[in-house]
């Protein structure tokens, strides 16, 4: 019997001879020149005189569970004196998707403010087209609008929706990214630059299609006075407007997600590669690798994000993207397109940095939790192995 050293993620492989093992008899077969296998994949039986002239050896492959981590396992009072190995017994997709979800709603909270902003300045063009008021506002006229019109809650009005459609939207992309990398990798298992972009639009599409209806609401409960719940919108929509009301805009919102998630992805991937592993493992590294694929992608895309919340408003009169593009830029100038800028701009920084900093903790947490646990583990082990002896 061979037994190799002990590896807790591979199997160990033990062969013996069985001396007394003897062929049955019970049945002939056909013809041996078949071989040992059929061609449908059954074992053929051979006469005894024939297995003594192939020398035929029999063989026998069993796997069985280990049980080392359920032997050694962390009785309940361990965990209640170590409680946060209790961590490591959460599935750990469900932990990081937990962590992301946690991080994304905190960001989306905390930069509530800037985006209620972003989206009046964005959207006031087309709310006071018949009103005979001026074409556009700027940062700080949007901001004592809400505060006069609506006091401090105002600043954080259609939050609840946004925080409700960051959960699945950052599962969804989160998984499919990874789906999409897979799929677009070479036969060398590489993936190129053009693959990360393709991966990084194909999951930005996918989560923005799923996710949409709740970004229709949001912008409406947001803009559109005279509503206070998300339900109220959601029904006054389907009622005036049809179910097709919750994909307006949807085109533009593809068309712009896609590169900007793209270039987003690629460029922080990119950087974080390029730099030494040490670094890579930094904090700090990911926050300013973050802020830079984003501010590139945000500088690229941001006029059909612009064109995007146009065309989802009530009364629109726009029908294409081209027709947006050239709509606002005679009505606007090319500033039009990047109304809202400044303050989608500020966001990004603390965006960034509170998304990935509640990301990059929980990580840890994770991996100190399973090193809690393992070390558990292995002092029930050594135990064990001494009581033993």
């Amino acid at each position: 019997m061979a037994k190799p050293a002990r590896n807790e993620h591979n199997a160990t492989l033990i062969w013996r001879n069985i001396p007394t093992l003897t062929p049955s008899l019970r049945q002939s077969t056909q013809d041996i020149s078949e071989g040992l296998w059929s061609n449908n994949a059954q074992l053929c039986r051979i006469s005894a005189a024939d297995c003594r002239r192939l020398q035929c050896k029999f063989a026998c492959i069993s796997v069985v569970e280990k049980r080392d981590q359920h032997e050694f396992s962390p009785s309940p009072s361990q965990l209640l004196t170590h409680p946060l190995a209790l961590l490591a017994l959460v599935p750990k997709d469900a932990a990081l998707f937990a962590a992301g979800a946690v991080a994304g709603a905190a960001a989306k909270t905390v930069t509530a403010p800037l985006d209620r902003i972003k989206l009046l300045m964005q959207t006031h063009g087309v709310r006071v087209a018949h009103e005979g008021t001026k074409k556009a506002i700027s940062f700080i006229e949007a901001i004592t609008t809400i505060g006069q019109n609506e006091g401090v809650k105002g600043y954080w009005k259609g939050n609840l929706p946004q925080v409700i459609r960051v959960i699945p939207y950052s599962a969804v992309q989160l998984f499919a990214y990874e789906f999409y990398k897979k799929l677009f990798r070479g036969k060398d298992g590489e993936l190129s630059v053009l693959g990360r972009l393709g991966a990084g639009a194909c999951a930005g599409m996918t989560s923005t299609f799923i996710t949409y209806p709740l970004d229709v609401l949001r912008l409406r409960l947001a803009v559109e006075p005279g509503y206070r719940t998300m339900s109220e919108v959601a029904l006054n929509m389907l009622k005036e407007e049809g179910i097709a009301s919750f994909y307006y805009g949807l085109g533009p919102s593809l068309i712009g997600i896609a590169p900007y998630i793209a270039v987003n992805f690629c460029i922080f991937d990119l950087l974080k590669k390029s730099l030494p592993e040490k670094i890579q493992k930094r904090t700090e590294t990911s926050l300013l690798t973050a802020l830079i694929s984003a501010s590139c992608a945000t500088l690229t895309c941001y006029p059909l994000d612009t064109v995007r919340r146009q065309m989802q408003m009530r009364g629109t009169p726009y029908k294409t993207v081209l027709e947006a593009i050239s709509g606002i830029v005679a009505h606007d100038g090319v500033v039009g397109l990047y109304r809202g800028f400044v303050p989608n701009a500020l966001k990004t920084l603390p965006n960034s940095s509170i998304r990935l900093t509640v990301y990059d903790f929980v990580k840890r947490l994770i991996a100190t939790s399973e090193k809690e646990f393992q070390q558990l583990v292995e002092d029930n082990r050594e135990k064990k192995s001494q009581t033993s002896n």
